[in-house]
């Protein structure tokens, strides 16, 4: 059975977790001592999980993984039989990459500014934070927006994808580091139409929706 190394108030293991819903598989969680406790920089920690400190890790019948976005592209590729959410097309696949990319940069900004609100990580710069968040959601709503234009909803391909949970969760949270998302009117749409997929499971900042 998968192990998953997991934070509930992490993002980053959200996305795991949501993943690991949507495909229906059974896993182990082992909770981790994100804040106050800091269990993930423990000389145990660092020697046995993941030397760089970081959340989340699965370990599958004895292969570990670090690095959510490189965990969902695992698990997609290994259990997803009907290539939904990671797809064999070459292009689809290029620009899943690149939101990735994107993804890291949330989470460098929005989510560093929401350490610094909500977690008391008073050395960031909180500033540069929320200023990088901007522009990273400045082009997410330019894209967005371009998309609708020809009747697009997610960020890569006719339906979502991992593009889009990779990206969503720090986006949803922005708030809580002080980041407002009024501006950003085909963001906010993309936002509410994620969390209204079949099976979105949520999260303390995200809650699920209650059935109609």
């Amino acid at each position: 059975m998968i192990r998953l190394y997991d934070h509930p108030l992490s993002g980053n293991c959200f996305k795991v977790r949501q993943l690991l819903a949507w495909l229906d598989l059974a896993y182990e969680r082992v909770p981790i001592d994100f804040h106050p406790g800091r269990q993930h920089k423990s000389a145990a920690f660092l020697a046995e999980v993941n030397p760089l400190g970081q959340l989340p890790v699965i370990d599958d019948e004895g292969f570990v993984l670090r690095d959510a976005q490189a965990i969902l592209v695992y698990l997609a590729s290994r259990h997803d039989a009907h290539r939904r959410w990671y797809p064999d097309d070459a292009r689809l696949r290029g620009e899943i990459a690149m939101w990735f990319a994107t993804a890291d940069e949330l989470t460098r900004t929005a989510s560093a500014a929401r350490l610094h609100d909500a977690f008391g990580y008073v050395h960031l710069d909180i500033d540069a934070c929320r200023r990088g968040a901007h522009e990273v959601f400045r082009l997410f709503d330019d894209h967005l927006a371009e998309r609708a234009s020809s009747g697009g909803l997610w960020l890569a391909g006719p339906h979502a994808t991992l593009a889009d949970l990779a990206c969503f969760p720090y986006a949803a949270l922005a708030g809580e580091g002080g980041i407002a998302l009024d501006e950003y009117p085909a963001l906010r749409h993309w936002l509410w139409q994620f969390r209204h997929l079949p099976g979105f499971i949520g999260m303390s900042g995200i809650p699920a929706l209650a059935p109609n």
